[in-house]
């Protein structure tokens, strides 16, 4: 393994000297890179994936496939947002999750059982995006945030594989397994049931690919992402450098429990609940019982990144764990796509604190049908100026608030007296 860890934040200079020892000895000629989409745009793998394109790109052909999941594919504007001027357009290869992958194995049901205490005893199919089994390509660069995650713990790894390039079995089998297992259990921490299930995965199945993990610990400051360490290698150890730097930098410890939390979602990237909800759970765990989380979300427009998923979580909303897991058992469309049901129970704080979404493009009819409070977007940004709050505890007419000004970097909990 190779890396940077200073806690501090680090250079380009210092970027780009990490990213070129990475290829010594390495003379590739048909490259597959795999960063994260747009939504991840703090994570550095942009600015990442644009050094190795430069070093690479007149002694080898190189593609590029974010990973997307389930989310929608990135726009050309996004794309030149993300990744820069220089890396063209025309190399995004675009993964489509129902239909471009192929099963490469299985985790037997026996192992799913035990890591998860026998909660869940059904065998997992493996599926990735069938482009990545492609012998051609000497060289699969990986690049990703390793972060605090409401499904397998700390993202990215493995991850960007199995759920960012992955299918619908591995997506909805391993949501699922998260949302019963509980996500209390999970966030922040490295050997989860989902990640011991992505690691069976990749120890028995991805062996013979030519991967090589670039994993990031970031911040932001106003729109400047911060490097605070970035491991290299082809396994395991670069994960758990980030995982332990992550701790320290992405999980805001508290002293006591938040009555009001405010969280804005920055337009850029949030523009659906399904990615807006990091505000839920990424805070869950700090807001007191009975308190109130304000979510301002001015673009955020749909519920799903897709269609179906859209349709299933207006029709069920965000009702709660014990009914989304009754749910399961009697309605086949809800059966059939264990994702949405994870992300249902991820979305609702169980009737412990109300949840108000402030939008402009949703209507208070479909934020009041999926199980939220409403309030319009402009009325809650007169109240809540964005401009003049910084992160931690406020002051707003009088009333005590918590600003969260992006929850995708960080896990806000309460430390135990």
């Amino acid at each position: 393994m190779i890396g940077i860890n200073t806690g501090k934040k680090i250079t380009d200079g210092e970027l780009l000297t990490l990213v070129t020892d990475s290829l010594k000895g390495r003379s590739p000629k048909k490259v597959l890179i795999l960063p994260p989409d747009y939504t991840r745009m703090y994570s550095g793998a942009g600015k990442l994936t644009a050094m190795y394109y430069g070093l690479l790109k007149d002694t080898a052909q190189i593609d590029i496939m974010p990973a997307l999941g389930t989310h929608v594919p990135m726009t050309e504007a996004e794309w030149k947002a993300f990744f820069g001027e220089d890396v063209p357009f025309e190399k995004m290869i675009v993964h489509n999750w129902r239909r471009d992958v192929v099963k490469i194995g299985e985790v037997p049901a026996e192992f799913v059982s035990d890591v998860s205490e026998g909660l869940v005893s059904k065998s997992i199919d493996v599926e990735v995006n069938r482009i990545l089994l492609d012998k051609s390509y000497d060289l699969i660069i990986s690049i990703g945030q390793v972060v605090p995650h409401e499904v397998v713990g700390m993202a990215n790894y493995s991850k960007n594989i199995f759920v960012g390039c992955g299918g619908s079995s591995m997506i909805n089998s391993s949501h699922m397994l998260g949302a019963f297992y509980g996500m209390e259990r999970m966030m922040g921490r490295d050997k989860t049931p989902v990640r011991r299930v992505f690691d069976y995965a990749h120890e028995h199945f991805l062996t013979g690919l030519p991967l090589m993990f670039v994993q990031t610990v970031t911040t932001n400051v106003g729109d400047e992402t911060v490097f605070h360490g970035v491991f290299i290698s082809e396994g395991r150890d670069a994960f758990e450098s980030a995982v332990a730097l992550a701790g320290q930098k992405n999980m805001i410890h508290l002293d006591r429990p938040i009555k009001h939390a405010v969280v804005y979602l920055d337009p850029r990237e949030f523009k659906s609940t399904w990615l807006g909800n990091k505000a839920i759970y990424r805070t869950r765990m700090a807001i007191a019982d009975g308190g109130e989380l304000t979510i301002l979300a001015p673009a955020v427009a749909r519920f799903g990144e897709d269609d179906e998923n859209d349709k299933l979580i207006r029709k069920y909303g965000y009702c709660g764990r014990d009914r989304v897991l009754e749910l399961v058992k009697t309605e086949q469309d809800i059966n059939d796509n264990l994702s949405v049901a994870a992300h249902l129970i991820h979305g609702s704080s169980d009737g412990r604190f109300h949840i108000t979404y402030c939008t402009r493009e949703l209507t208070r009819s479909e934020v009041e049908g999926a199980c939220f409070g409403y309030l319009p977007y402009d009325e809650a940004a007169k109240k809540y100026d964005v401009t003049a709050l910084h992160d931690g505890y406020n002051t707003v007419n009088g009333e005590e608030i918590f600003y969260i000004s992006n929850p995708a970097l960080g896990l806000w909990t309460v430390d135990k007296k």
